[in-house]
């Protein structure tokens, strides 16, 4: 499997990917594949990388974040996996790959919105006290990269709506 960063090529393959892999989530309001070209022509996708066998199979979207903690902070978001290849450690891998080059980067840590159960294995935690609006405490989660911990209100890109 090769991870590499998009081309600008890559754009409809990432929305049409990104539109299958939401398309039946119970979560979704099918907003995602929308959301990563906002991101893109703000020129808030800090980091774009696909998973390719032979061809797109995941994308991994990370942007900017406003958060009251030192040193810069990331979001990730959205993360898509075909449907046919889901459940085969793609996305864990992809996902595993770009926080190790964002610790390598020295960034402070990361923040997203999503399942518990899921994020929990990447080191994800929802008992820092982080809010993003009326979302539940629960899927609001952090990553510190070192010993600073975010605490407070999430800003995500306005890409995100």
């Amino acid at each position: 499997m090769l991870f590499r960063p998009e081309t600008p090529e890559d754009v409809d393959a990432i929305r049409t990917l990104t539109a299958a892999a939401f398309a039946t989530a119970s979560h979704s309001d099918g907003s995602e594949p929308a959301i990563v070209d906002r991101l893109r022509a703000a020129g808030d996708l800090l980091l774009s990388l696909l998973a390719l066998d032979n061809m797109p199979v995941a994308h991994v979207a990370f942007s900017p974040v406003g958060l009251d903690a030192p040193g810069r902070w990331i979001a990730l978001g959205p993360v898509s996996v075909m449907p046919d290849r889901q459940g085969e450690g793609i996305g864990t891998a992809l996902i595993e790959s770009c926080l190790a080059r964002m610790r390598e980067a020295g960034l402070a840590g990361c923040v997203l919105l999503g399942e518990p159960g899921y994020y929990a294995r990447f080191g994800f935690r929802n008992d820092l006290g982080l809010t993003y609006g009326d979302a539940e405490a629960r899927y609001v989660q952090g990553l510190p990269f070192g010993t600073t911990l975010p605490r407070g209100e999430v800003a995500f890109a306005p890409a995100f709506g």
